[in-house]
């Protein structure tokens, strides 16, 4: 029988033949922006190398919808078109932002490449956003052109911009007809140029862009490059690096770093295939796509593990061509992991978490299933790569198993976000070490998280900064003061919830504050509970709101 000694013994060869001397992923210390950090050698330096290459793959799967299917050839062929209509037509040129403002789409997908074709930045906007929320993404990120579905087309009729729009429904495909057979474009980037900015949500009341360079998401890639082989070690898939035959089901958003750079990106440099679900999270029309394409890897969010677990008819479904099930976005209690390895088969021994933000690109670390079954709440070990310290206040690193602030340093760390030196300076300190604002402890080298981000609330794996909404009510001409807090959601994990101080009783109602709300931010950002009244906010003797004595019966 083989012993755990043995085990890790051959787990130790594997890693060292992998990212050793002469190995594929050989690791070596370089600088980073000025600081010194392990990268991988043999690695490629622009996201349009990448995108060059993937034409090899030819007529295998990369896009596939319910509807759909895009072969590497298609696709790559799709993008040139498109790349050089942009570069023709619009005159987007190195540097300039492409913008994309859609649901989920092979199009979402093929824009993003179109602008790394030709050294422009693609800025995923959330596709949730309403009109005033779009107009200060466009203002802030200023993109020569935006591609967005005729949904949020729509939204963008009422946005105060000149900027044209192009619409994937009817726009591209014409594009893309009248440009067919062109070259892909090349154009020459420096590793730590900007290739994408994609917006999370700040304390300070209004999303940031966090900007990620060609060698933040290259770094992403070579992790899923990595991460594949070390698998293939243990599976005994082939391990030579030949395309992958894994088929992965994305169900999060793409303006998400879990669905673009950790699935639809990677995917585009292993040869394996991306299984676009669209719409709405529907249980039995996700299960249906799994079955029908075979899919392999799946991550959820933790309130789409509950819905699996709600179902009443899986069995109906064949789902056996699943070999790895994840959580992401979102912290995941113990007690749902069991529920899911009870009731789910693909859970039992595949299931695996994982602790990452929108600014660090990519996993800080991860669990593996042995892990978790072990060592329940624990995040894992710090993925290759990345180095991470747990600080106190005074950003000293503490013992082994004390709490603090985690720290991350990692070429997949952001550069910064855009047009905030501000907000970069108070996120990325000396060193290059990332500040991440959650609180947790290091054990034995594994990770486990303590404490979310002061105030953040997490609805459905969103993030959710009080201070945003806070903002928008208090511009209520009936609102005199506000706090928005989280409550316990069983399906949602939380829910946004506000308590508000009017300035004379009755001076508003809840429907009207809850309209004036929605007309102004995402859906998801609306208090589903109010809470109205006259009397004042319990606050400190510095006057700043005391959020804890802050409740909502």
């Amino acid at each position: 029988m083989t012993t755990s000694a043995d085990t890790q013994a051959f787990i130790a060869s594997v890693m060292a033949g992998l990212t050793g001397p002469g190995g594929p992923f050989e690791m070596q210390v370089e600088d980073v922006l000025g600081s010194s950090m392990p990268v991988m050698k043999n690695r490629d330096k622009a996201l349009g190398d990448v995108l060059a290459a993937s034409f090899d793959y030819g007529s295998r799967d990369y896009l596939v919808t319910k509807d759909r299917r895009f072969s590497y050839l298609e696709h790559g062929e799709a993008v040139a078109a498109l790349a050089t209509a942009l570069r023709e037509r619009y005159g987007v040129r190195k540097g300039d932002r492409v913008g994309i403002l859609a649901a989920n789409t092979p199009e979402w997908v093929m824009t993003f490449w179109a602008a790394q074709s030709l050294g422009a930045i693609a800025v995923g906007f959330n596709s949730w956003w309403v009109a005033r929320e779009v107009q200060y993404g466009i203002d802030h990120t200023t993109p020569t052109v935006v591609i967005a579905d005729a949904k949020r087309a729509q939204v963008l009729s009422e946005v105060n911009t000149d900027v044209p729009v192009l619409t994937m429904e009817e726009d591209l495909p014409a594009l893309m007809e009248k440009y067919s057979g062109s070259a892909l474009p090349r154009t020459s980037v420096d590793e730590d140029d900007p290739a994408v900015i994609l917006y999370t949500s700040g304390t300070s009341g209004r999303p940031k862009g966090a900007v990620h360079t060609h060698r933040n998401v290259l770094a992403v890639i070579d992790y899923h490059r990595y991460s594949d082989r070390l698998a293939a070690a243990f599976t005994g898939r082939p391990s030579d690096g030949r395309p992958s035959d894994l088929r992965y089901l994305l169900t999060a958003p793409l303006f998400h770093i879990a669905s673009l750079h950790n699935l639809a990106i990677p995917r585009l440099a292993t040869g394996g295939a991306v299984v676009i679900h669209q719409g709405a999270f529907d249980v039995d029309e996700v299960l249906s796509l799994v079955e029908r394409e075979k899919v392999t890897n799946w991550a959820v969010v933790p309130t789409m593990a509950t819905r699996l677990l709600e179902h009443g008819s899986l069995e109906k479904y064949d789902l056996t061509s699943l070999s790895a099930f994840a959580l992401a976005s979102a912290p995941s209690s113990p007690a749902l992991q069991d529920r899911l390895r009870a009731r789910l088969p693909f859970a039992q021994h595949t299931l695996v978490d994982s602790y990452g933000l929108t600014e660090s690109s990519t996993g800080i670390s991860v669990a593996t299933p042995p892990e978790l079954a072990a060592f329940p709440g624990t995040l894992g070990r710090p993925i290759i790569g990345v180095s991470v310290e747990v600080r106190d206040p005074f950003g000293v690193a503490v013992p082994d198993g004390e709490e603090g602030e985690i720290c991350a340093r990692s070429p997949y760390v952001m550069s910064g976000y855009w047009n905030d030196e501000t907000a970069t300076a108070a996120a990325i300190g000396p060193d290059r070490w990332l500040r991440t604002g959650d609180f947790g402890v290091l054990e034995d080298g594994r990770l486990r998280l303590t404490g979310r981000r002061s105030d953040l609330i997490l609805r459905g794996g969103e993030n959710v900064y009080p201070l945003e909404i806070e903002q928008c009510i208090d511009e209520h001409p009936a609102v005199l003061e506000c706090a928005v807090i989280g409550i316990d959601s069983a399906d949602l994990g939380q829910e946004v919830a506000a308590v508000v101080v009017l300035r004379s009783e009755g001076a508003a109602t809840e429907e009207e504050l809850r309209d004036y709300v929605a007309e102004r931010l995402a859906y998801f950002k609306v208090p589903v509970k109010w809470k109205l009244s006259t009397t004042p906010l319990p606050r400190n003797a510095t006057g700043k709101t005391i959020r804890a004595k802050v409740a909502i019966s």
